[in-house]
């Protein structure tokens, strides 16, 4: 099903119940709604409990991620379903049941003029759905699992030339210290680690470059060094940044068009190789570069209408699906799978980067309609789709590792997937959570054959939850992939969640920057953690929330 219709639907149902809820208080100013960094329009705002939990219409969730709905008015039970996900919530219980084991709500589910709110960021968490509520600028963004934005930079309309509306003073709650598990001291354990990496977002312009620096190359590499610097002296010594967002590049190629982050328009030169200035930069400053690319992305939106030519949207119609209401290419089709590695190879070659590396983006977890590849393109026979899918990605990954280290054997190689393989309740051998979603069974990524095969050079999992997030701890997710990478001889690199940090819509242990710190203290028991890459540059050195840059620096230079 549509995703975007999915989210559109479940917030205005949400937003119709919301009036007159007990214990749910209107924010004075409207609240502005996006997805993927496109503006939703809405007559009636979502609404916020006095505890700071953002309620939502529960019909979002019957659309785009394909998830089912079930409400029983006699039980007053919410019931999600989605692949093996079961939810259910019933009205008045601060308990949810999910996949027969209750886990803790804030604020139950409500009912209203026979409208269904829940918990968006519970349901969100559950399903894989990622959501950033910014307070300052009363603005909720709603994006998929695989691709997480900053919460500071809202697609807000320009503001008109209308008189100013004085914002009422609202008595701001009182946030308690976060709860965070002491870590204890370790003997002997290290304090830095080889990797200290930050990724540098281009989609939507989120870190670089700025929308005002569009069409001017000056501009654009006095923004990329400023942001170096800052890195740097914060202790960083590696930037990973996506140099293919959506089908295009920012670099002169044969194979796919100029990126529109560069001068706003799909096709169009900015004058200046960006890449190689940006790669140049980077080692001037004794830190590694690597090209991070989008592998499945075509589109972050469904329509073709603003893409070049040249797009293979355009050029390869017969290669897209549509999903999620983005355009994926196909990774059923051998040809489309060599077009990416094409791709990929094209700045192997090309430039002097120290590493490829991927995001999850492969299939999507929710509905793909690859019926007829699956028919048309199974040469191993292989009798289950399911499985057919994970052999595709398989040899995207086998296929691309060898023909990088052909080319050039000192080119690092890694792929940072979703940070659950598989739930225990799924696999034995699986982490200790219940994620909504996992790698293995929503974006058919089988991390572990890559790792057993030494197919790659490191993985990078999404670790995005707390220290005390129930439904997939930290702790015990860095436990378990360090297991699996154990005797491989594939670094392990943890993916974490700067983000988080100090945005209003996350918990108590997320208001503070000691969050990060603890898990890197974590992290350091384990010789088999070779560092970390935290999502995003901007989180870290621009937003810098409670001086989070600062107490990273200390940590990195003990």
């Amino acid at each position: 099903m549509n995703y975007r219709k999915w989210i559109v639907g479940l917030l205005v149902f949400v937003l119709c119940l919301s009036v007159g809820l007990p214990g749910v208080r209107a924010a004075a100013v409207p609240i502005t709604i996006e997805l993927d960094g496109e503006l939703l329009s809405s007559d009636v705002p979502p609404y916020i409990t006095a505890s700071n939990v953002t309620l939502v219409p529960v019909a979002v969730v019957s659309r785009g991620l394909g998830a089912t709905v079930d409400w029983n008015q006699s039980s007053k039970t919410a019931t999600i379903s989605k692949g093996n996900t079961v939810l259910k919530l019933t009205s008045g219980s601060t308990t949810a049941l999910v996949d027969g084991a209750f886990i803790s709500l804030e604020t139950s589910v409500q009912s209203r003029q026979g409208r269904v709110m829940v918990p968006l960021r519970f349901v969100g968490e559950q399903l894989g759905l990622q959501v950033a509520w910014n307070k300052a600028a009363n603005n909720i963004a709603l994006y998929s699992n695989t691709e997480i934005i900053s919460p500071v930079t809202p697609s807000v309309p320009a503001t008109p030339a209308t008189p100013a509306v004085p914002t009422p003073t609202v008595p701001t709650p009182t946030v308690p210290k976060p709860t965070v598990p002491e870590i204890p001291s370790i003997p002997g354990a290290k304090t830095g680690k080889a990797m200290k990496g930050a990724w540098i977002s281009t989609v939507f312009n989120l870190d670089w470059p700025s929308t005002s620096s569009a069409n001017n190359a000056d501009k654009q590499k006095k923004e990329f060094n400023t942001m170096l610097d800052k890195l740097q002296a914060t202790g960083y010594n590696a930037v990973f940044v996506q140099v293919r967002p959506s089908g295009d590049s920012l670099y002169p190629s044969v194979l796919v068009p100029w990126s529109k982050v560069l001068t706003g328009t799909q096709g169009k030169n900015p004058g200046y190789d960006p890449l190689e200035y940006m790669v140049s930069s980077t080692h001037e400053r004794g830190m590694e570069f690597h090209a991070w690319f989008n592998p499945f992305r075509a589109t972050t939106d469904a329509s073709t209408s603003s893409l070049a030519s040249n797009h293979v949207a355009k050029a390869h119609p017969e290669w897209i699906v549509k999903a999620e209401n983005k355009l994926y290419i196909n990774p059923g089709i051998p040809e489309a799978r060599q077009h990416i590695i094409d791709t990929v190879m094209e700045v192997v070659k090309g430039y002097d980067i120290d590493g490829v590396h991927l995001d999850d983006y492969f299939y999507p977890s929710g509905s793909f309609a690859d019926d007829t590849a699956f028919n048309t393109y199974n040469a191993k026979a292989i009798s289950s789709k399911e499985d057919w899918r994970r052999d595709n990605i398989n040899e995207f990954i086998r296929q691309l590792g060898q023909e990088i280290h052909s080319a050039k054997s000192d080119v690092s190689y890694g792929v940072s997937p979703f940070g659950v393989w598989r739930n225990k309740k799924a696999d034995s051998t699986g982490s200790d959570t219940t994620a909504g979603v996992s790698a293995y069974d929503n974006m058919y990524a089988d991390t572990r054959t890559w790792i057993k095969n030494g197919w790659i050079d490191y993985i990078a999992p999404q670790i995005y939850w707390s220290l005390s997030f129930s439904a997939a701890r930290y702790d015990k997710l860095v436990d378990w992939w360090v297991n699996e990478v154990k005797g491989t001889g594939v670094k392990l690199y943890i993916g974490q969640a700067a983000y988080k940090v100090g945005a209003s819509d996350q918990k108590a242990e997320w208001q503070s920057g000691e969050q990060i710190i603890n898990q890197l203290k974590y992290n350091e028991q384990y010789d088999e953690v070779a560092g970390s890459i935290m999502f995003r540059a901007n989180d870290i050195v621009v937003r810098d929330p409670f001086g989070l840059s600062s107490l990273l620096t200390f940590y990195f230079k003990s």
